[in-house]
């Protein structure tokens, strides 16, 4: 058989050159498109410009009570902080042409049984956190504070604004925020460095200390293992707000170095504050990092990577 004649190389289309990189194509897209970088600080626009104008608006029906965590005020401020940080999360997914449930929070999951699972792990983890003070003798649980149905009243009070609480700072933290900066440097240095940011901002806490930070520092890196593992955020999110109302109400003891009212019962820390957290609470405990370990090997056993590693935004996108 005779072989086809090559072709003639003269007889082929001239070879288009690529279109001229300039410098602001450089600064500002990559083969992705926007940079991770100036997405975040886009984001970061829309966050302000919805805070500044709703926050006027909350000031004027809820003003804030000087020395005094007013549940009112403390529940307009955390729905108000979920729908700004959201709000704006939900204009970058038009921007970007993406669900806004690639961010963490897809709504078919909402509430489902990733939530749930994360809520009794949460009770689980205090329980056995507080339990841990109570053997070597660092906490009472005291008196009943609430009779009747203030105790109920108030159970379900802190049980919703809670959960308000684990969305908004989930969200903020682990929401779009590690969606982006994760397709920029990574998922992990992202998840580190916005971890570390959720420990600093917990230092303006009055009570909070550096023991406490670094736990809140730990707690959000085994919060990022959920988000890596499960692909969204309703498993920390459930986790976040049940740790929470069991500190605040449960067993009533600071809460990131803050004491609520309406918790259940004239409760004490006592000892050495290496046991009990001092101020901070048992987060500042040392114990808040044995029960935290644990906590992250039971994540590893019970969410078991996948079979093919997905890339950051897969992760993220999975629902």
């Amino acid at each position: 058989m005779d072989a086809e004649p090559l072709t003639d190389p003269s007889s082929l289309p001239p070879l288009t050159p690529p279109p001229p990189v300039g410098i602001a194509s450089t600064i500002f897209l990559n083969e992705k498109g926007l940079r991770a970088g100036w997405r975040l600080l886009i984001y970061a626009a829309f966050v302000a410009a919805i805070g500044f104008g709703g926050g006027m608006v909350l000031r004027h029906f809820a003003p804030p009570t000087h020395g005094v965590f007013s549940p009112r005020y403390l529940f307009a401020g955390e729905i108000f902080s979920f729908v700004v940080v959201f709000g704006a999360a939900l204009i970058m997914s038009w921007i970007e042409h993406r669900s806004p449930g690639a961010y963490g929070l897809p709504a078919n999951s909402a509430f489902g049984k990733l939530f749930w699972q994360g809520f009794l792990i949460g009770l689980v983890e205090i329980s056995a956190l507080v339990g841990l003070i109570s053997a070597f003798g660092g906490y009472s649980f005291g008196a009943l504070a609430l009779h009747g149905s203030d105790i109920l009243r108030w159970a379900i009070v802190w049980a919703i604004f809670f959960v308000f609480v684990g969305l908004f700072e989930e969200f903020l933290f682990r929401g779009y925020t590690q969606f982006t900066l994760a397709d920029g440097i990574g998922f992990w240095p992202a998840a580190i460095l916005l971890s570390v940011s959720f420990g600093a901002v917990h230092l303006g806490n009055p009570g909070e200390g550096w023991v406490g930070a670094a736990a809140v520092v730990m707690i959000g890196l085994v919060f990022a293992l959920t988000l890596r593992r499960t692909g969204n955020l309703w498993l920390a999110v459930g986790w976040h707000a049940s740790f929470d109302f069991g500190e605040t109400f449960l067993f009533s003891v600071p809460n990131s170095g803050v004491v609520f009212d309406g918790h259940l019962s004239n409760a004490s820390l006592h000892g050495a504050k290496w046991l009990t957290g001092g101020t901070v609470g048992p987060e500042g405990s040392v114990f808040s990092f044995l029960t935290m370990a644990i906590f992250a090997l039971v994540v590893n056993r019970l969410y078991p990577a996948k079979s093919s590693n997905p890339t950051p935004n897969q992760a993220t996108q999975l629902s």
